[in-house]
């Protein structure tokens, strides 16, 4: 049975692997005995930081590139210097993401083109590029980082639940197209998890008190708190394992609990 979870021999690419989810999904496939670990993100000055993190969890076997994974060119031009330099990718994780929280009506559409090109349109880039190489081998792994708001609406962030709901669909696309040739593609839907991105919604207010977004969601959570990011870990191995070939299409929520929650009845 361990085996089946076992990720050794395996190069894994975690786009956006500098920190938060991404590098709390690196973290565990670098436990579970994976070969290489790959990273990218849009500055050196954050991949070098990348690395102390890195290495300060021990992590040896690491690959950091400078890439913006919404420019096509510049992606397949990588995946061609990762298979020279490191091998073939097994694993893809598409966890870049940003999100906007403004208005819809006050939103440009330059913003909301930004959200979904980053959120959206690159997974499909840099997913299309590690394919070709995947179908030749008959065998690969794809996990698409999702969200809750691919299943749900909330004031401020249309862009954010459209690229996250569209997410949801090439994921299933993903697997319905290349499912023959032995390829896995799933999602991770990670609830309110604990990152530097939700940071501004878990501070304190000037009297001390809780923000009410923080009250909002450990009311909604069954388990009354905020999730770590290290708690993505386990289904992140368990979709990029051998233990998940019989599983296509999926989006594994992984939120405390809160799609399956009412929530408290007001005192």
């Amino acid at each position: 049975m361990t085996n089946l979870f076992s990720l050794e021999g395996k190069n894994a690419w975690i786009t956006g692997g500098c920190y938060g989810i991404g590098f709390a999904i690196a973290k565990a496939f670098a436990q579970a005995g994976a070969a290489q670990i790959i990273f990218n993100a849009r500055s050196q000055a954050a991949i070098d930081k990348a690395y102390e993190a890195y290495h300060a969890e021990g992590i040896r076997n690491v690959h950091g590139y400078v890439c913006d994974v919404t420019d096509e060119v510049a992606v397949k031009a990588l995946v061609d210097q990762i298979h020279a330099e490191v091998g073939p990718i097994h694993i893809l994780v598409n966890n870049a993401g940003i999100i906007k929280r403004i208005p819809m009506h006050e939103m440009k559409r330059s913003e909301f083109q930004e959200v979904i090109d980053v959120d959206l349109v690159a997974p499909y880039i840099v997913a299309a590029a590690v394919l070709p190489e995947m179908m030749e081998r008959r065998e690969g792994k794809i996990i698409n980082v999702c969200s809750m708001m691919s299943e749900l609406g909330r004031e401020t962030v249309s862009a954010y639940a459209a690229a996250k709901g569209g997410l949801k669909m090439l994921t299933r696309n993903i697997c319905s197209e290349y499912g023959e040739y032995n390829i896995q593609c799933n999602g991770i839907g990670p609830g309110y998890i604990a990152t530097p991105q939700t940071a501004p919604l878990r501070e304190r207010q000037p009297d001390g008190s809780q923000h009410p977004f923080d009250s909002f969601i450990c009311a909604k959570t069954p388990a009354g708190r905020w999730l770590e990011p290290d708690e993505l870990g386990g289904p992140a191995v368990f979709l990029a394992s051998h233990a998940s070939d019989a599983v296509n299409g999926h989006i594994l929520y992984v939120d405390g609990g809160i799609l399956a929650y009412i929530g408290k009845q007001p005192k």
